[in-house]
């Protein structure tokens, strides 16, 4: 007997501040969530379709493209301003009240948007990759450089060793898989975006933190290095009233059957 499968939701748009339209979709019934993607991932390609799921029985769960992604629009001109008001654009859209999660560099958009006053119920990051510059280059013109000559495979093995530090048999692998690969290299510009949002030495944004206003939980992973467990403490530490919570057994690649949870009872408080 054939499985049955779940029918894709139907895509919506919002219009942003600057006209750009952005695709989100939602599934379930109840209050609304937000989720808000990392580098280099979609809709269709990352961990949003599986948080939707995990969540959907308690939740109105919305996952969008960030500009430049799916089925998004995008602007020759970039500022993280721009992806702030996109948010709020699918916020507004989906009734004006929401509940956000971030995960990653999504999470530090997510903090960033509210600490600008882009308005939230409540807000949980995973793991902002906040660490700091470890190798003196400026990121954000290194990639600059490789898009400008096109160079996206470069640019993703750039991201995914250089920046987050993965083993270089990781972009090797990604290359054999081809599915993956291809998914990464087509969004690929988007990753100027993502090292403009996190700022040229990757650290937490103090002063900024310290503006948000919504009760935030900071989630980190058990299994993730020192590095990123101290990220996440300094995000929990700057932010009035936030908390940390760890993730037993998790890494940055968190799943949905363990991030779930987490973001239920906060958000359920």
């Amino acid at each position: 007997m054939a499985r049955a499968t779940t029918p894709a939701p139907a895509t919506e748009f919002a219009t942003a501040a600057d006209g750009i339209r952005i695709a989100f979709d939602r599934v379930g019934a109840g209050p609304v969530l937000v989720l808000v993607d990392g580098a280099m991932c979609s809709r269709a390609f990352g961990p949003a379709r599986a948080l939707q799921e995990a969540l959907r029985d308690r939740y109105t769960v919305v996952a969008y493209d960030r500009r430049g992604r799916g089925e998004s629009g995008d602007a020759e001109d970039y500022a993280p301003q721009r992806e702030f008001d996109d948010l709020r654009a699918v916020i507004d859209a989906v009734g004006g009240r929401a509940f956000v999660a971030g995960q990653s560099s999504g999470a530090a958009l997510a903090y960033r948007a509210a600490a600008h006053g882009v308005p939230m119920r409540r807000l949980a990051g995973f793991e902002a990759p906040w660490i700091g510059v470890t190798t003196g280059e400026d990121y954000t013109a290194t990639l600059d450089d490789l898009i400008a000559r096109d160079e996206r495979g470069k640019a993703v093995t750039y991201f995914l060793t250089t920046m987050v530090g993965a083993p270089g048999f990781v972009p090797v692998m990604l290359r054999v898989m081809g599915k993956p690969w291809r998914g990464m290299t087509a969004i690929a510009p988007t990753l100027r975006y993502d090292a403009r949002v996190m700022g040229s030495a990757f650290g937490p944004p103090l002063d900024e933190l310290a503006r948000i206003a919504v009760p935030t939980l900071a989630l980190v992973g058990g299994k993730s290095p020192a590095r990123m467990a101290e990220a996440q403490q300094a995000v929990a530490d700057a932010i009035p009233g936030a908390r940390l919570q760890t993730l037993s057994g998790q890494t940055h690649q968190v799943s949905a059957g363990a991030l779930a949870p987490a973001l239920a009872a906060f958000f359920g408080e």
